[in-house]
């Protein structure tokens, strides 16, 4: 792994929601995840409140070129 593969920053700007995925790129840039290791999380999905593909694996996926 080299330094070009971590997540070293992160910013959102939304609705109320997106506030919550911070949170989730704040524990990735603490453990020092890349973004290899981002685009293979899973995060919980619940048809009501959240979309099929969460908005952070789809910029994950497209930033790794999956």
């Amino acid at each position: 792994m080299c330094i070009r593969d971590r997540l070293l920053g992160a910013s959102l700007v939304g609705p109320g929601p997106s506030v919550l995925r911070i949170n989730a790129l704040a524990s990735a840039i603490y453990a020092g995840m890349t973004i290899e290791d981002l685009s293979r999380q899973d995060f919980a999905y619940s048809p009501p409140f959240s979309p099929v593909w969460d908005p952070l694996l789809v910029a994950a996926n497209r930033a790794f070129g999956g």
